[in-house]
């Protein structure tokens, strides 16, 4: 089965307000139903509707502190991919 996959990935150090930037452009794109992520390198644009899937943790280890923030959907406007028949046989 194939699946078509985009992605899109960035890595930066960002000070506090940057940060707020960034969690403020993606609550204003879930609101509005479309956000694109960017860099130099790459983008990428994702539509967003119905119900999500929000994944939430933090930890803290010594002087470290994490965030992870996951948020997962489908969205319902795209083809359902054509279901290919399996077949599975014993005979040599």
């Amino acid at each position: 089965m194939k699946r078509r996959k985009n992605s899109f990935r960035h890595d930066s150090l960002q000070n506090q307000e940057s940060i707020q930037g960034i969690l403020k452009a993606l609550t204003d794109g879930v609101a509005k139903g479309k956000i694109t992520f960017s860099d130099e390198d790459d983008s990428i644009t994702m539509k967003t509707e119905g119900l999500m899937n929000l994944r939430l943790t933090a930890s803290q280890e010594d002087n470290r502190n994490r965030i992870n923030l996951r948020i997962m959907w489908e969205n319902s406007g795209r083809k359902a991919p054509k279901k290919k028949a399996l077949s599975v046989s014993s005979k040599g």
